[in-house]
């Protein structure tokens, strides 16, 4: 390890009941250096961070920490501040009702005669805020702006402490291309003036663009630190699954079959009344792929959900199940005719976090293990082996879901789907959030389920995964069908094309 890192761990271990987050974890971070760090979920990256900042306190874990060369004690968040460090989490701990610069300078505030110098938080907080080219309003309520800014907003509170070292946890997760650019350009410039990040992101296109070294953990070990100019994306994956990655989306040997949902000029509208689906029509095959895609705000959770019962109210068209006029008024009835939906927002709507991993699998299909009273003994069994077969990474499925990571609480959501025995399966996102090990193994799911001859119908804003992934693609735009691909037609071009087919205005691509 060199004289001058910044921060540094020496076989950082750390141990919880039944299994082991970080074994043996090793790396340092330079001044003014952009430290990538990538890992499938489970790889211990939640777990490093945590203990860097001192959430897992000195003496909870084996191994060293030092910063600047001396060993670190932290026994809390405090002292980890307080030596320079600061977390940007994915989840922002912004308080909604207080101002930008309130939450900027929130338990930091400048005094004046033992009171607070509102002039003084003011002012400085527009400081910051032009320092770094933002254009936001530091009397403007918090919760009055949207994702981005609120986590831009996030970073200049903990640079408004002077931290040296930085480390942002997925931290474009909620951005817009154009806020992701301005986030970079913020730590290119912090960079230059000698603060040290470390950047975690599963968007491996970012830690690339941003980071001078990227460090691979896997099962909790640190694999290998690279030099970015030296590596490519092809060799950063491969040491996070272990294994060569000759093409991230596997061949499936199905052939698709009968028609298993047919959907004819579906026009439905929002509670409020206005019209957000219009003419939608499409079919899904047995052993079939059938990709949705379009820019946001295009109708593509909409469609699916409407079709589930879950959404919208229907002004017209016509939604059949192999040949039969579908009787589907809410999600029950759709799961009783076969149709199962995985959600986009697994914590909101997929899953009840803190219940363990059998509750959960068992919530959609409760009607087939009892009448009246569960069979337990039939519940335990095949929730046994949809977690082995699932290959969730938990000691047992009475863990509880909100302690996994978000590629093992995705496994456990399409478990429970799975459960339900579906015919057709609607898959919103599904590998939205979670790395690319975690991607690999929902494809190696979706092919499963074609070769069982389901129909599967994926939203994804990812071209290429819809590309990779699907046997036709149909593309909306503004609730509108902008086009309809076979998959050896579709390029990201077409597709695009198709997604902006019903904007008035020019956009940018």
């Amino acid at each position: 390890m060199p004289s001058n890192a910044i921060l540094e761990t020496r076989v950082l271990t750390k141990r919880f009941p039944g299994v082991t987050a970080l074994d043996g974890v090793s790396f340092y971070l330079r001044p003014g250096e952009v430290h990538g760090l990538c890992g499938e979920n489970g790889a211990g990256k939640s777990t490093l961070i945590k203990t860097l900042s001192g959430i897992h306190p000195h003496g909870s874990y084996e191994g060293e920490i030092l910063v600047e060369g001396n060993e670190a004690r932290f026994t809390g968040i405090a002292e980890a501040q307080a030596a320079g460090i600061a977390v940007i989490y994915q989840e922002l701990a912004l308080v909604n009702n207080l101002t930008v610069a309130e939450n900027i300078f929130l338990g930091n505030e400048p005094t004046r005669l033992g009171l607070i110098d509102w002039d003084k938080v003011y002012t400085d907080a527009a400081k910051l805020l032009k320092r770094f080219k933002l254009d936001i309003d530091p009397a403007a309520r918090v919760g009055d702006l949207g994702t981005g800014l609120q986590q831009l907003v996030e970073i200049v509170k903990a640079l408004a402490k002077k931290s040296r070292i930085l480390i942002l946890d997925e931290p474009t997760a909620a951005l817009t291309e154009a806020e992701v650019d301005v986030l970079l350009e913020i730590i290119r410039g912090l960079r230059d003036e000698g603060v040290a990040a470390i950047y975690i992101s599963h968007k491996l296109d970012e830690v690339f663009a941003i980071s001078d070294r990227i460090t691979v953990l896997r099962d909790g070990k640190s694999i290998v630190t690279l030099e970015s100019a030296q590596t490519n994306a092809g060799e950063v994956i491969r040491h996070m699954v272990g294994r060569p990655i000759e093409d991230l989306f596997p061949k499936r040997q199905s052939k698709p079959g009968g028609t298993l949902l047919s959907v004819k000029n579906l026009t439905v509208a929002d509670r409020h009344g206005d019209t957000i689906l219009h003419d939608i029509s499409f079919e899904v095959r047995a052993g079939e792929v059938l990709g949705i895609g379009g820019l946001m705000g295009s109708g593509r959770s909409e469609t699916l959900m409407h079709i589930f019962g879950a959404w919208g109210e229907r002004l017209n068209g016509d939604v059949q199940m192999s040949g039969k006029p579908s009787p589907i008024q809410n999600p029950r009835k759709a799961i009783s005719e076969g149709l199962v939906m995985v959600t986009e927002d697994r914590k909101r709507y997929g899953l009840n976090l803190d219940k363990s991993i059998g509750f959960n699998l068992s919530l959609s299909s409760l009607e087939q293990i009892g009448y009246g009273f569960i069979d337990r003994n039939t519940e335990v069994a095949r929730n046994q082996k949809i977690f082995g077969l699932l290959r969730v990474k938990a000691p047992s499925i009475e863990t509880v879901v909100g302690t996994l990571s978000g590629g093992n609480q995705q496994k456990v959501v399409i478990g429970k789907a799975l459960l339900t025995g579906p015919n057709i399966v609607f898959l919103d996102e599904p590998t939205r959030g979670i790395d690319v090990g975690a991607k690999l193994e929902v494809y190696e799911f979706v092919n499963q389920l074609t070769g069982e001859g389901k129909a599967v119908v994926l939203v994804s804003s990812e071209l290429p995964e819809l590309m990779g992934m699907s046997d036709r693609i149909v593309m909306l735009a503004e609730g509108h069908v902008g086009g309809v691909f076979m998959r050896e037609e579709a390029t990201q071009e077409r597709l695009l094309a198709a997604a902006i087919k019903f904007h008035k205005a020019p956009v940018k691509v």
